[in-house]
């Protein structure tokens, strides 16, 4: 029997369409996966797709599961994957962890089908703007003019995507894809990111030699490896704190690493964590704001004196940038940093809270997991539990747009299938990708789904009584209770293929999660908070 995939590919038959153009060019630059919801206008490059074996497809069921585990992807993957979405709908769809994913500044190559240039005209039902939704959370967009213009501008979308560390957005008009050429593209040379001047290394060690209480917000490139151990040992040596910027996409923590805490986005709580801070050096991150106004309260969370110093822009070489500030200080490298002690709470007895859920998850969590947060409320003791846990990365949700917490963890466990994942999920902001559930399913992704399940938008409660608006009442609980009917996480779950338990006691949480823990495979626990 023959395989499916046993016909010559076309670029060697000398019959190659654009899209095979396309497909050739992603994995001659090393992007060799594909998150994907595909409709008509796409089925060229579905099939050019088929053609090629080692381009790993996965299907999600909304278009936000696709950009989101795209997303999970690059983060630890440290390279883009690819997004096939249907014209401008199914792009707008993925719209809300493309945002998420432009604050993370994650690198990613979207494909959007288009009608066929010829048929634009006629402004046919599924017709939009796809270039100005694109612009909105791409750093740069193309439409393909023609079939001959494919490799050539997918190559650019992967480099501008690197480059930039940003989003890229192709545009493929039918015709583009389906009509031949013989044009190939070779792998463009991708800028290194740009180092901070002699005088801007001066400027942040004369701030820090002044004695004045400082702090190093470190951004992207700035949190993993040896870039986190070289800001350790500039703290250690010099005095000065160091934190996370909370839009950084993922940040090694846990025993054996440089601690440090992020800095909280809760506007009280960030004022109070900045209220000492006289200057501010940035390192890959940026000036720290306010998530929403608040009456009587600043648009920025530092003091109205704090200097603000930028060492490293968001795309600019944090690590690098560390390096010559420690040199400049005078830091060598035998200078040690202070590291985390292994320092696992205890499962906890009683009732089963949030508080409970994270203590038990961080007692017994295997070293090296990936942790996907999106618990919102119920992850306020989080950062305290997971400080003294096992060594893992943490992967937040970054621009606050919420539904990115399943697909996140999707696009995780599919780059590193030897890591355990574990997604602390809240149950209202879960409901917007549930949809992530099947595709874990159907791939056996080895990923522990974690709902924290309050019933309730807990957080805008919170946000009601923030901006003065008062206690809710009937209209505005109806708005923010989901307890009428309950959502029935397990049963959602078990429908799509994943097992699943619901536990209300720490105790049985502990051991649901021994048994998720050892051994590969996705699970669903809905915890009872």
């Amino acid at each position: 029997m023959h395989s499916r995939h046993a016909a010559p590919r076309p670029e060697i038959a000398g019959a190659m369409t654009g899209a095979d153009a396309l497909c050739a060019t992603l994995l001659d630059h090393g992007v060799d996966t594909c998150f994907a919801n595909p409709g008509t206008s796409e089925m060229h490059f579905v099939a050019a797709l088929d053609r090629r074996p080692e381009m790993r497809c996965l299907p999600g069921l909304f278009e936000g599961v696709v950009t989101g585990a795209a997303d999970g992807y690059a983060r630890m993957a440290g390279k883009p994957a690819a997004t096939l979405l249907h014209m401008g709908p199914g792009l707008a769809n993925g719209l809300a962890n493309l945002h998420n994913a432009k604050r993370a500044r994650t690198m990613m190559v979207n494909i959007v089908g288009e009608h066929a240039t010829h048929h634009r005209p006629y402004d046919a039902p599924l017709a939009s703007d796809i270039e100005s939704l694109a612009r909105s959370v791409s750093r740069w967009v193309r439409t393909i003019q023609s079939a001959d213009d494919v490799a050539r501008d997918t190559a650019c979308a992967i480099a501008q995507a690197k480059a930039q560390h940003g989003i890229s957005t192709l545009v493929l008009p039918a015709d583009c894809a389906w009509n031949t050429t013989g044009q190939r593209s070779e792998p463009l040379p991708v800028p290194g990111a740009a180092m901070p001047s002699g005088a801007t290394i001066d400027a942040a060690v004369r701030a820090i030699r002044s004695g004045r209480p400082t702090l190093l917000l470190l951004g992207n490139g700035a949190l993993c490896g040896e870039a986190l151990v070289t800001a350790g040992r500039i703290a250690q040596a010099t005095g000065v704190a160091i934190m996370a910027d909370p839009q950084a996409g993922r940040i090694e923590r846990g025993a054996g690493r440089v601690p440090l805490a992020r800095l909280p986005q809760g506007v009280d709580t960030a004022i109070s964590a900045l209220k000492s801070v006289e200057q501010l050096i940035l390192v890959g991150a940026r000036a720290p704001v306010c998530f929403f106004a608040y009456p009587g309260r600043p648009g920025r969370p530092t003091p109205e004196d704090c200097i603000v110093h930028t060492l490293a822009a968001p795309a600019g070489a944090a690590a690098a940038a560390l390096q010559a500030l420690a040199a400049a200080l005078g830091v060598g490298a035998r200078a040690q940093p202070e590291f985390q002690k292994l320092d696992r709470p205890a499962v906890p007895a009683g009732r089963l809270t949030s508080e409970a859920v994270m203590a038990t998850v961080a007692a017994l969590m295997p070293e090296n997991a990936i942790v996907c947060d999106e618990s919102i409320t119920a992850g306020q003791h989080l950062e305290r539990l997971l400080r003294g846990a096992p060594a893992h990365d943490y992967l937040p949700l970054t621009g606050g747009a919420i539904g990115i917490g399943l697909p996140l963890a999707l696009g995780a466990a599919v780059a590193c299938p030897e890591r355990k994942v574990i997604c602390l999920q809240a149950d209202g902001s879960g409901m917007y990708t549930v949809q992530a559930l099947w595709t874990q399913a159907r791939e056996g992704l080895d990923v522990v789904n974690v709902i924290l399940a309050n019933r309730s938008y807990e957080i805008l409660r919170g946000e009601l009584r923030r901006v003065g608006a008062g206690d809710p009442g009937r209209n505005a609980r109806r708005m923010l209770d989901i307890d009428d009917p309950a959502l029935d996480w397990v049963s959602m779950a078990r429908g799509m293929g994943m097992e699943a338990a619901r536990v209300e006691t720490p105790r049985a949480l502990a051991d649901v999660l021994r048994s998720a823990f050892g051994r590969a495979g996705p699970m669903l626990i809905e915890a009872r908070v």
